[in-house]
C-alpha cells in the first residue's frame, strides 16, 4: 500500500533535531508523497531544501497563511506572486480564513484570500484553504469566486456534512486529518455519507495528531492510522482507502 500527505509542514523547527529519521518512518509507512504548504516568505528556504533534497517525495506549494496576513500583506503577496512566476508549484498554498486568534485583518485576510484565487486560476492550479473557526466566512467568498477554473482542497475539514455538499459542488475535495480520530471531531457522518472519491488524506504535522498520539507532535507516518479510521467507518478496505486516496490527490495535484 501506498499512501500519499496532502498537508504537511515538515520544514518545520519541531522536526530539526530528527527530520531525517521521521522521514525514513514516514516511508517505511507507505507514504510515498508529501505536499508541502508554504506558511509565508520565512518558509520557502526550508521548504524549497527538502524539495532539493527529496524531489521524488516531497513538493511544495506556494501561498500566504492568513495568519501571516498583516497590515503589510501586501508586500508578502508580492513574494509569493514572484515565487509564482519564475517556478512551478503544485497549489496555492496554504491560504484561507483563521478567525480564531484574532480578527484583526479579516478584510485583508479576504482581499489576499481573492487574489490567491485569482492566482489559482490563472496558473491552473489547485487552491488549498484554511478554514478555522471560517467555515462559514470561507464558503460564501467561494460561492462568489467560483467558476469551473476554481478547484482544490479545503484542508483540515472540519465542517458539517452540508457544509461538505456545497464545498464538493465547488470542486473542492475535502483534506481529512488526525480530527476524524477524535471521539468528539465530528467528522464520523460526513466520512459515512461523502464519497470516498471526495477525500485526501494528510497530517497538518507537526500540528494535530491522531490518537493514540493526541498531544504530541504530529508526523508524517501517522496517515495510515487516519486512513484505518476512513476505512473503519465506511466499512471498506484500508487498501481501498489507499488507493482511491492516493489516486485523487494525483490526479488533483498533478504530481
Amino acid at each position: 500500500m501506498q499512501f500519499i500527505d496532502t498537508h504537511a509542514h515538515i520544514y518545520s523547527h519541531q522536526f530539526q533535531n530528527d527530520r531525517e529519521a521521521m522521514l525514513v518512518r514516514t516511508f517505511d509507512a507507505g507514504v510515498k508523497k508529501i505536499l508541502m504548504p508554504n506558511v509565508d516568505s520565512e518558509s520557502v528556504e526550508g521548504m524549497l531544501a527538502l524539495e532539493k533534497e527529496y524531489p521524488k517525495q516531497c513538493f511544495p506549494m506556494m501561498g500566504l497563511h492568513p495568519c501571516s496576513v498583516n497590515q503589510d500583506f501586501e508586500q508578502e503577496l508580492k513574494i509569493v506572486e514572484n515565487w509564482l512566476s519564475q517556478r512551478k508549484f503544485i497549489a496555492i498554498g496554504e491560504m484561507g480564513i483563521d478567525l480564531y486568534w484574532d480578527k484583526t485583518f479579516f478584510e485583508q485576510q479576504k482581499e489576499a484570500f481573492s487574489i490567491q484565487a485569482g492566482w489559482a486560476k490563472k496558473y491552473h492550479l489547485p487552491l488549498v484553504i484554511h478554514s478555522r473557526e471560517s467555515m462559514k466566512e470561507v464558503i460564501s467568498l467561494l460561492e462568489e469566486l467560483a467558476d469551473e477554473n476554481l478547484f482544490g482542497v479545503l484542508h483540515c475539514f472540519t465542517g458539517t456534512l452540508e457544509d461538505a455538499q456545497k464545498l464538493i459542488s465547488m470542486n473542492f475535495k475535502l483534506g481529512i486529518g488526525g480530527v476524524v480520530t477524535y471521539k468528539n471531531g465530528g467528522l464520523e457522518p460526513v466520512i459515512r455519507e461523502v464519497g470516498l472519491e471526495h477525500l485526501v488524506l494528510e497530517t497538518d504535522s507537526p500540528y494535530l495528531a491522531p490518537v493514540p498520539h493526541r498531544g504530541t507532535r504530529n508526523e508524517t507516518s501517522y496517515i495510515p492510522i487516519i486512513a484505518q479510521k476512513i476505512a473503519d467507518i465506511k466499512g471498506i478496505s484500508l487498501e481501498e482507502v489507499a488507493e482511491k486516496t492516493s489516486e485523487t490527490a494525483t490526479q488533483l495535484f498533478q504530481c
